[in-house]
């Protein structure tokens, strides 16, 4: 199953684990228990402190394994086979079970351990899903430090029946003590929020306690980033709040055009520019959003939905945009029941069923060439008399024998019971309407800038942009912004982060400015 560089590697890693460890598997006489079996037994035979032990009398998923320090309660289980992207969870859940210490603040871990309620998670992953490990790894910490809370990952391409019964048709999907959770990305301090139910106003007082920052970026995209360490590399205080440290990026999976990295993806992207703020003293306040920003004299206020208020002479935004929406009916009812906006998380859980994509963009006929390998047919909808993807990308697309393109077509609405059955659209040259039936929607036009809570503060463009000047200046002194949520052109990642650092280099000049005496 392992070959043998990767069982070289895992080695080293069991290396640091100090107590023993015992894996559980469950298993029936089906291929997939075999492979599982063959995996665990490669895993077992790198250290000398995993027992492996075999159990075909339970009533557990099968095939399926927990994970727990041997003769204490295993209270972490993988339903399935943790490769792919999952390969990580295994290991960080070995590691963690024979005593290895989380890389997690000591006021997390303290908040895990208090909690007084039992918690029983279930979640649906693929495994080409690159935001669930994130998710399992949270949720298996807690299970490690916190004796009454469990977890499961479970693999929706596995176990397709309890699939289709709890209608998952998005990933990944949490489930709490039976009752649906959460769905989508999530990250720890976002699940320890819905749970404990007094980290919110405990956060807030946290905040608001601050000092006031010299610069403060808001959002922890590729520009706040950049802006962050162009600020922190001068001297001053620094800081950077987002909502989702990352932002876009998490969700972009190949990477080919960030000059001088061939390749790399949108989550090892974000995990090193993460490293790279770390190294400055720079205050990363992350999982908080911005509610309004208040501009002042001497100092502005930005004022968070929690309550918070965090006060700073110059303020940086760089929240970035989000994922265009059709706005037609059926569209936020069938949301995770069909409707989808990430073809690799979620193109797995539609294999053998009919799609359709929306958008002739290069993200959107990039979807539908992936999806096409998965699904049994996909229907790619452009509003536009032609498809404005790249040359090479629609000779790819009309090779496929599962693809059919309607150009001029306007999505008009989402059809669907308990979840999405179908779509409705007009022709536009000849005005009739047309209905297709399809299991998916995957919905690829385009992006909106993340620019809601700042109207009635600085000028925005008819698009709901930020409108700056060559050197990152809003209409706002003091107030600067870069990136996608702005009127510069081309949003990529690179382009971003060079405003992102413009912007702060303007910001460190008005502070200059501004404290220089008369």
């Amino acid at each position: 199953m392992l070959d043998a560089n990767i069982k070289t590697q895992l080695k080293a890693y069991l290396e640091r684990v100090t107590q023993p460890i015992e894996i559980v598997a469950s298993l029936d006489d089906g291929p997939k228990s075999k492979e599982l079996l063959e995996l665990l037994h490669d895993v077992a035979e790198q250290s000398k402190l995993i027992t492996l032990v075999e159990r075909r009398d339970d009533d557990e998923r099968k095939p399926s394994f927990s994970v727990g320090p041997r003769g204490g309660e295993a209270r972490v289980r993988f339903a399935g086979l943790p490769m792919g992207h999952e390969f990580t969870s295994l290991i960080l859940a070995l590691l963690q079970a024979g005593g290895y210490p989380p890389k997690v603040e000591a006021d997390v871990i303290e908040q895990i351990r208090n909690l007084d309620v039992e918690l029983n998670f279930e979640t649906y992953i693929s495994l080409s899903c690159h935001n669930c490990p994130d998710v399992v790894q949270a949720l298996n910490l807690m299970a490690v430090l916190n004796p009454k809370i469990r977890h499961t990952m479970i693999d929706g391409a596995l176990f397709q029946k309890e699939v289709e019964e709890r209608q998952i048709m998005a990933v990944p999907t949490v489930y709490l003590n039976g009752e649906e959770f959460d769905q989508g990305r999530l990250e720890l301090g976002q699940i320890l929020a819905k749970v404990d139910t007094g980290a919110a106003a405990r956060d807030a007082k946290k905040l608001s306690e601050k000092t006031a920052f010299d610069v403060l970026v808001v959002g922890g995209g590729p520009a706040g980033a950049a802006a962050a360490i162009y600020a922190a590399r001068k001297g001053i205080r620094t800081g950077v709040v987002a909502e989702r440290f990352g932002g876009q990026v998490m969700d972009t999976m190949a990477i080919e055009n960030f000059i001088s990295v061939k390749y790399t993806e949108g989550p090892k992207l974000v995990a090193a520019l993460e490293e790279h703020v770390k190294e400055y003293e720079v205050d990363v306040m992350n999982l908080q959003r911005v509610a309004a920003v208040v501009p002042g004299e001497n100092l502005h206020e930005v004022r968070m939905e929690n309550g918070a208020s965090l006060k700073a002479k110059t303020v940086i935004v760089a929240t970035g945009a989000r994922w265009r929406e059709m706005n037609v009916p059926g569209e936020k009812e069938f949301r995770g029941k069909g409707v989808a906006y990430c073809p690799h998380c979620d193109g797995p859980l539609f294999k053998g069923k009919r799609v359709a994509v929306i958008g002739g963009g290069n993200s959107g006929v990039e979807a539908a060439i992936d999806l096409a390998g998965v699904v049994a047919h996909v229907t790619l909808l452009e509003f536009a008399d032609d498809l404005r993807a790249d040359a090479v990308l629609q000779k790819k697309l009309y090779s496929l024998r599962n693809v059919t393109v309607i150009k001029s077509a306007q999505t008009t609405e989402v059809t669907g019971a308990d979840k999405v059955n179908g779509l409705v659209y007009k022709d536009r040259v000849s005005g009739t309407e047309h209905r297709v039936e399809l299991e998916g929607i995957f919905v690829q036009i385009g992006l909106l800038p993340n620019t809601d809570f700042l109207k009635g503060t600085v000028e925005l463009s008819r698009f709901g942009e930020v409108i700056v000047d060559a050197k990152g200046h809003t209409s706002v002194p003091g107030i600067f912004a870069a990136g996608d949520c702005t009127t510069v052109p081309y949003k990529q990642i690179i382009i971003a982060m060079g405003e992102g650092s413009k912007a702060s280099l303007s910001a460190f000049d008005h502070l200059i400015r501004s404290s220089a005496p008369a």
